[in-house]
């Protein structure tokens, strides 16, 4: 009896310490920039001595002895009480530990206080100049990207990481740091998934799905998530800003690719119809004809019913941790690059 009441002792205080690194205005940011550098370090160290995915098979493999330890209880027909208390403290424990191994990077500051760049106000001025520069520099970045070396990529976007400005507040790149296959990736793309980061173990994933030309903006999305980033929008501009700056054409081509679902929505929201449409006329045909390629692809391994599951899944758990637009906030994109750009002005 006596270790069972150390357990919960232990546990309780845990609980309250990830609750008042919660609530307190500056816990996150704290443990963003003093624990989770350490923690990240030492459990990216460990996973990378194995090949797949430690995260998949902690989570499937914890839904998977839940519930036969309740199917054996519920059979026995007893302490069936006894293995539900078990399977609460089990879970609380699983919800510490997310939060301590990454999930208190939502609680961090965000993106304009960190850099102290002004939340942009829209004007139709400044989102004509910033739609005319990305056109351009799509169209002039464009190269077949037919198959990816993967190792070279994602030294690359190493460096890279290594190299930004540190008023972003990201850790550095771990060395061991290279993207893990899904355990179940048919599963993960019929979601419409193409990279996660697993924080239990802080391993990033990526999609055997991906086309050629989604490798590198979406392997240095997932990056971004590992080195200290929650919000999706934010983990798409460092994805943005690092490819777009390599010196690696197909790398280049990548990220200025990856952001033009976001930029087609955005002008389709603001432009004018026949201004939309004459936009669209000034993309390279090779472009468009790949966009269609790519929208086909994953059209085609979408599964609409588990799709519409996930994405309200995913939408209630972004809002439950300070991401208040929810599954919209990937498309915020545009106004952290229209911050970063008024500044330079």
């Amino acid at each position: 009896m006596k270790k069972i009441r150390v357990r919960w002792i232990i546990q309780a205080v845990c609980l309250v310490l990830v609750w008042c690194l919660k609530l307190f205005p500056n816990g996150g940011e704290w443990y963003a920039t003093t624990i989770y550098p350490v923690c990240s370090g030492g459990l990216a160290c460990f996973s990378s001595w194995f090949p797949f995915s430690l995260n998949d098979w902690f989570i499937y493999g914890s839904l998977a002895g839940i519930l036969l330890y309740l199917i054996y209880a519920i059979w026995r027909k007893r302490r069936v009480k006894r293995a539900l208390a078990h399977v609460a403290a089990y879970l609380v424990w699983v919800y510490i530990w997310f939060y301590a191994a990454w999930g208190l990077n939502y609680y961090r500051s965000d993106f304009y206080q960190r850099t102290q760049l002004e939340r942009p106000v829209y004007s139709a001025g400044l989102f004509e100049h910033f739609l005319q520069v990305y056109t351009d520099s799509l169209n002039a970045a464009y190269c077949p990207v037919d198959t990816v070396e993967k190792d070279k990529v994602e030294a690359v976007l190493k460096a890279g990481y290594a190299a930004l400005d540190k008023k972003y507040g990201l850790i550095n790149p771990p060395d061991d740091l290279r993207p893990k296959p899904m355990l179940f990736p048919s599963l993960m793309s019929g979601v419409g998934v193409m990279g996660y980061i697993g924080p239990f173990f802080v391993e990033c994933h990526v999609s055997k799905d991906l086309l050629p030309v989604q490798y590198a903006s979406t392997c240095a999305h997932e990056m971004a998530h590992v080195l200290g980033v929650s919000s999706e929008a934010e983990a798409n501009y460092y994805s943005y800003l690092i490819c777009t700056t390599s010196s690696v054409r197909e790398i280049r081509f990548s990220g200025y690719f990856s952001l033009l679902p976001y930029v087609l929505s955005n002008a389709y929201q603001v432009l004018p119809e026949s201004d939309f449409k004459a936009w669209q006329e000034t993309l390279r045909p090779e472009i468009i004809a790949l966009y269609r390629e790519k929208a086909d692809h994953w059209r085609a391994l979408y599964n609409p019913f588990l799709g519409e599951i996930q994405d309200k899944m995913y939408n209630w758990y972004l809002k439950g941790n300070r991401i208040s637009s929810g599954t919209a906030n990937y498309s915020e994109v545009i106004s952290l690059i229209l911050a970063a750009q008024s500044a330079s002005f």
